[in-house]
């Protein structure tokens, strides 16, 4: 026994394919349900099946052959395809719907062959009810189709699949040579019985007709060469079974009346040239379409257990193994088998239908999302040599496929989904490390951002033309000192802006640099994600601070435009780190770039709940800043039980109107301050601000005040006077906000 997802000896090439595929596409429901279809919806309603669900098939196959060109499909099929695509958490919660739906199946054609009998227990000499007889007979037949696959393995089964299909060839050759009914006079293009069921509901049933891709797929690890055999049998299996729909679908609406097609399951025995060959053909269809589903499940099974998604190790490993000479999934099979047991035990055509139905439609409509995100990411990696897919035909696929699950029957639908959610959830709780889209979205992402960047920054016009919002940048030495900076960056780019933070890392760009700036992004990542910030984080190596400015504000970032709001961080006790960003300030002003001075103390942002913005007479372009910095910050969840007070320096002889201007602005502005928390404080000639600023703001979590170019003059000491202060951040705009 070995543990392993293809055959050493492969030697499948397309025919096998094709074969697998056509069996199960021409098989039980052409034979039982194509003529009560026709009855209930009519021949337009029965083309008009055909076509919607080849809008669902052809997109999938055209996917599968992309797919399948691209990347080598080992055992497993359309799971391998899935999982290696959307990760194998999600992939195996698909790929055991699919499983089940597979061994289903097999239920499904062995019930449909016990049918076969109707026509042959009127000749047949038995006391016992028929229904109990064909009970019988799928039960005999399910018995013996398992010996034989457990005994002889795949290539039995491909020999056997090989005369039924032909068998089945010749009853639809028949059936083209015989005669209309005695009843049948007349071709009616809608012409239907006098209750016929609904639409969707004849669709449902007959949907299991278009399922052969997924079978063919199924044989990937016993193929030669699976990127030659699947595009090639896959498609011909669906162009063929197509045409031969159609035929039928208009041999027999000219050769019985509806009511005999609604009626008699067996009808194409009427119509055909000699009657016994059809039962034949259902019997050989039926037994096609069992063995090709009995070969294919227990391979997407293997699988599952070979990607280790059961959370039980030892179930994973005995169905991943596989019998020494051939890899034949055994264990998989005997599991298949006992599935299929019990639903030929329920023996109800029509309810197995609409399961299979279902969980073929989710299969589907995931292939066709893998093809079109893959052709959306535009990933180098991504080079089939099937180049005769479109993206549009992918999505249209996808939307189908979903679509139709609903119309179907909304419940067996949102069943379906709920039961590969509970799976999905069961999966990643013993596999966390598994979780998530990343590995196909993460380009998907990529071109998404990419794209909207380009649009930003043609359709980017001057800043002055838009309401303004902030796309800020942070460079920093400290990264690892302190944190404030961070967490006021994150507030502000949480949801009204963009925020870029980079850790400085001085000296020569080389080797030893460069892996020394990796390590350090990977730290600021991490820690990022504990605090769940929104910041986008890099680092850049440069031998002095200055030149490192002038190349990041240079710099469009992450958002597309340039920045247009800098951060810089110091700590009381430490006043000559600000020196860095007061030199460069010339560059500042160069850039028309809204500068933000972050003196930190012990006290940090104390509880997130009290900001105060002091708003003086030299504030005529800071004011609107401070203030809607404020209401930005007030915005994040970390400050959701917050407020903001506004203290106004004037003189006494502007109080009344100051105060009613700001009310009025405030109030148009629709910002979330009260009105009595706008005070107005005198402010003379010889105040001392800071004074001031100490004794209302001492116990506020965050206080914002205003500077101006000539603050920059006096150095530090000018934003150093503020001792037993919470935070503060100084603020000075390049132009005047508006607030609207």
């Amino acid at each position: 026994m070995q543990k392993s997802l293809t055959n050493p000896n492969a030697s499948f090439g397309a025919m096998p394919v094709f074969m697998t595929a056509i069996s199960t596409i021409l098989g039980a429901i052409l034979f039982l349900r194509f003529g009560w279809a026709i009855g209930n919806v009519g021949f337009i309603g029965v083309i008009t099946i055909i076509i919607i669900g080849h809008l669902v098939t052809i997109p999938t196959a055209l996917a599968v052959a992309e797919i399948a060109t691209n990347q080598k499909v080992q055992g497993g099929g359309a799971y391998y395809i899935i999982s290696r695509s959307f990760g194998l958490n999600i992939g195996g919660a698909i790929g055991i719907a699919l499983y089940l739906s597979q061994a289903i199946s097999v239920a499904f054609y062995i019930i449909a062959f016990g049918e076969a009998f109707d026509a042959l227990i009127p000749y047949l000499d038995i006391s016992i009810d028929p229904v109990i007889f064909k009970k019988l007979v799928t039960l005999l037949m399910m018995g013996i189709l398992s010996a034989v696959v457990l005994i002889r393995g795949a290539n039995i089964g491909m020999k056997a699949l090989y005369v039924v299909v032909g068998m089945l060839f010749l009853s639809l050759f028949f059936l083209f040579l015989g005669s209309p009914t005695s009843e049948a006079t007349t071709f009616e293009l809608n012409e239907k019985v006098s209750d016929p069921k609904p639409f969707f509901y004849v669709f449902t049933i007959l949907f299991p007709a278009f399922t052969g891709i997924a079978a063919g797929l199924g044989l990937s690890g016993d193929l030669k060469d699976p990127k030659r055999s699947i595009p090639r049998g896959t498609l011909w299996a669906t162009l063929i079974g197509m045409i031969v729909y159609i035929g039928v679908a208009y041999k027999m609406t000219v050769s019985a009346t509806t009511g005999e097609l609604a009626s008699d399951q067996l009808i194409m025995q009427r119509i055909a040239i000699w009657g016994p060959i059809i039962p034949i053909g259902l019997a050989a269809a039926t037994l096609s379409s069992a063995i090709g589903s009995v070969l294919v499940a227990p391979r997407t099974l293997q699988a599952i257990g070979f990607d280790d998604i059961f959370p039980y190790p030892i179930l994973n490993c005995w169905l991943a193994k596989g019998k020494e000479k051939d890899n034949d999934p055994v264990n998989g099979t005997i599991v298949t088998i006992i599935i299929a047991f019990f639903f030929v035990g329920i023996g109800d055509v029509n309810f197995v239908a609409q399961i299979i139905s279902m969980f073929f439609m989710v299969t589907y409509g995931v292939i066709c999302l893998i093809s079109f995100l893959e052709h959306f990411a535009a990933d180098p990696s991504f080079r089939p040599t099937f180049k005769h897919n479109r993206w549009y035909y992918s999505l249209a696929g996808a939307i189908f496929s979903f679509w139709l699950m609903f119309k179907m029957d909304a419940t067996y639908a949102f069943m379906s989904i709920v039961i590969m959610g509970i799976i999905y959830l069961i999966i990643s709780k013993y596999r966390p490390e598994r979780r998530g889209l990343e590995k196909l979205f993460k380009g998907v992402m990529f071109q998404l951002s990419r794209q909207i960047q380009i649009f930003v920054q043609q359709a980017n016009k001057e800043e002055e033309g838009y309401n303004w919002r902030p796309f800020a940048v942070c460079v920093s030495a400290d990264s690892f000192e302190r944190q404030s900076a961070f967490d006021l960056l994150g507030w502000i780019s949480h949801k009204y802006g963009f925020g870029t933070y980079i850790h400085y890392v001085q000296g020569m760009l080389n080797y030893e640099n460069n892996i020394k700036a990796g390590g350090m992004l990977d730290r600021l990542i991490n820690r990022a994600k504990g605090s769940k910030t929104r910041v986008y984080i890099d680092t850049i190596i440069s031998p002095s601070y200055t030149s490192a400015i002038a190349q990041v504000i240079q710099l469009s970032g992450l958002s597309g435009k340039g920045s247009n709001l800098i951060l810089f961080e110091f700590p009381s006790d430490n006043p000559s780190s600000l020196k860095n960003a007061l030199d460069n300030y010339s560059l500042f002003n160069s850039c028309k770039m809204d500068v933000c001075f972050l003196n930190t103390s012990l006290k940090g942002f104390g509880y997130k709940k009290e900001i105060h913005v002091w708003v003086g007479r030299h504030d005529f372009y800071n004011a609107n800043l401070m203030i809607l910095l404020a209401y930005i910050i007030l915005g994040h969840p970390d400050w959701k039980k917050g407020f903001i007070k506004i203290y106004f320096l004037a003189p006494s002889q502007d109080f009344g109107s100051e105060r009613k201007k700001w009310l009025d602005l405030i109030k148009s502005g629709r910002l979330p301050i009260s009105p009595a928390n706008v005070q107005m404080i005198l402010f003379g000639e010889g105040d001392d601000k800071e004074e001031i600023i100490r004794t209302k703001s001492h116990d506020a979590d965050l206080t914002i005040t205003g500077f101006t170019n000539d603050d920059i003059k006096g150095g530090a000491e000018r934003f150093t006077r503020y001792d037993g202060m919470g935070n503060i951040l100084f603020v000075n705009a390049h132009r005047k906000k508006e607030i609207e």
